[in-house]
């Protein structure tokens, strides 16, 4: 399984992500620069410019006709997918640390950072595919009442909203109504990434208290866990194996000349059924900050604090993979 090496960045890389389709790969880092590849060769098509901080956040939405940004100089950016032509810019009152379009792409989330005495909040803005300008107001804006939300997605339907917490806390919004439904307690540190399986009836997430688990979205209810010996950054699904897949590694701020097998810098594919530990992906030279899974489930990416992006197309031998319990 021998990677695509993409070198479009010059600073750690924040999120990458297929679009519906799988044929294009988004990949935004500390930079200022949103860009777009295609996934089957690693050919770059171009960039989004106009971020004037460094970015944290991309999604597209299922036409692959929108993209949109959020970044650290307290924006998010819409886009035309194909031009890269920006269509439209919100102002936040501060850093946009989570964008996503909602299942049916009327609405898109945003998570607002926690600063200079703003209080963070997820804002919802309605989306008119129609015209390029787009509405200020927010349909609503959902406060938490403790720890702020470092992450947040759609559920099933666009009936909920989940968003995970620094404390390690989840909270299930009725958002039309503005109204926690329920609240769990999921993790011991800080959420670092939740990522939906596609038709938005369950989830996992990673924390830096080194594990992962799955959570069924209406309940918030403990499904399974994935223990590993190192702080996590990401988790993701495949859609054709019953694996998982978690990166991390000793965090960036303690990294001066550790190996990558010490760093633990590695891709670590679990069961999702039995969570054990069935393989491991090496090659980045720092711990790993995203990683996303192609929708066919034929192959996956990574992003590290390194800069590179590594495209992974999988080998025969992959599909062929059964469990021996």
């Amino acid at each position: 399984m021998r990677p695509l090496l993409l070198q479009g960045h010059e600073r750690p890389l924040t999120q990458i992500k297929y679009n519906r389709d799988g044929d294009l790969l988004m990949t935004v880092s500390k930079d200022k620069v949103a860009n777009l590849w295609y996934s089957h060769n690693g050919e770059h098509i171009g960039c989004y410019i106009g971020h004037l901080g460094a970015l944290w956040t991309i999604d597209c939405n299922k036409t692959s006709t929108l993209v949109i940004t959020g970044a650290a100089d307290n924006t998010a950016r819409l886009w035309h997918a194909e031009t890269g032509r920006m269509l439209h810019t919100w102002d936040l009152p501060t850093a946009v640390k989570r964008v996503e379009f909602s299942h049916d792409d009327q609405y898109v989330l945003m998570v607002t950072e926690e600063r200079m005495g703003h209080k963070s909040g997820i804002y919802v803005f309605a989306i008119d595919i129609s015209r390029p300008e787009q509405s200020n107001e927010p349909v609503v804006i959902l406060r938490a009442s403790g720890a702020k939300p470092t992450v947040a997605a759609w559920s099933f339907l666009d009936k909920f909203i989940v968003s995970g917490h620094e404390d390690g806390t989840l909270s299930l919004y009725d958002w039309r109504n503005e109204e926690v439904v329920q609240t769990a307690k999921a993790h011991e540190g800080i959420i670092t990434d939740m990522q939906m399986w596609k038709d938005g009836t369950y989830f996992i997430t990673s924390s830096r208290d080194m594990t992962a688990r799955l959570f069924e979205t209406a309940t918030l209810e403990a499904m399974k866990e994935y223990k590993t010996d190192a702080p996590l950054n990401t988790a993701t699904m495949t859609p054709t194996q019953d694996l998982v897949i978690l990166g991390g590694g000793q965090a960036a701020s303690e990294v001066t000349t550790t190996s990558s097998r010490q760093g633990k810098f590695e891709s670590r594919f679990f069961h999702k059924i039995f969570e054990d530990e069935v393989g491991r992906s090496r090659g980045h030279f720092g711990p790993i900050n995203t990683l996303a899974v192609q929708p066919d489930g034929k192959g996956f990416a990574s992003g590290g604090e390194d800069g590179l992006v590594r495209v992974h197309h999988f080998d025969p031998e992959y599909f062929k993979f059964k469990y021996d319990y």
